[in-house]
């Protein structure tokens, strides 16, 4: 699976989806592997050689919560976290959960529970402008979402957080690669929604674990306009 991370540039500010799989502070100069996943640049790093640093970023939205969407989000604290109620609710609970994230995962976001934050309860417009709109597209996690992003020359794109892994689950019935993990019923729901979507914009769908459609975009410091 690929792993990515995007920083959307708008002339309003500013919003970093998703925040990578393993911590900047791992990542040695010749590339860090853990739980097969492989990091050579660090995020920060990225972001630097387009001209950014952390404190440039308005917005934070991580699609959902797992180690391989928020192992920087700690760094990104100072900007809005934009997040879903019952995602926040999972990830910071009043009460201990019967089955509670691991301390390892939890530590990589502890921050993001004091910062500036945007509690959303369903789909939210950016920019205020429809150009950056956040899904609601729950199932893989409670407030799981996804990104819509209009393009002035590319046209429309779905950035899928983790609503799909593989292609063959808009074409196979009742796969299902991770199901039982969250809620199937409430996924395939969300997956209805998203459809519908691309087929109304006529937007194009950015499976973000894709490993082989990824290997074909372009990559930081280039970038889709």
């Amino acid at each position: 699976m690929s792993v990515v991370a995007y920083l959307i540039v708008h002339p309003r500010g500013t919003l970093l989806w998703d925040s990578g799989t393993i911590p900047d502070e791992l990542v040695k100069p010749e590339g860090t592997t853990i739980v097969r996943a492989t990091v050579k640049k660090t995020l920060t790093g990225q972001l630097a050689e387009i001209g950014y640093k952390p404190a440039d970023v308005t917005y934070l939205a991580l699609s959902h919560y797992h180690y391989d969407h928020s192992a920087n989000a700690n760094a990104f604290a100072g900007s809005t976290w934009l997040v879903q109620r019952p995602e926040r609710a999972a990830m910071f609970p009043d009460t201990p959960p019967a089955n509670p994230i691991a301390p390892d995962v939890a530590a990589k976001f502890s921050a993001l529970k004091t910062a500036k934050t945007m509690l959303l309860d369903g789909d939210h417009d950016v920019f205020g402008d429809g150009s950056v709109m956040i899904l609601s597209t729950p199932g893989h996690t409670p407030g799981h979402q996804s990104l819509f992003v209009r393009l002035v020359k590319f046209g429309p794109l779905v950035l899928s957080g983790d609503l799909y892994h593989y292609p063959s689950e808009r074409t196979l019935k009742d796969f299902l690669p991770f199901g039982g993990r969250g809620n199937d019923a409430q996924e395939a729901v969300s997956k209805a929604k998203v459809e519908a979507l691309l087929k109304d914009k006529g937007a194009t769908l950015w499976i973000q674990h894709d490993i082989e459609a990824d290997a074909n975009l372009k990559k930081s410091a280039a970038f889709y306009d």
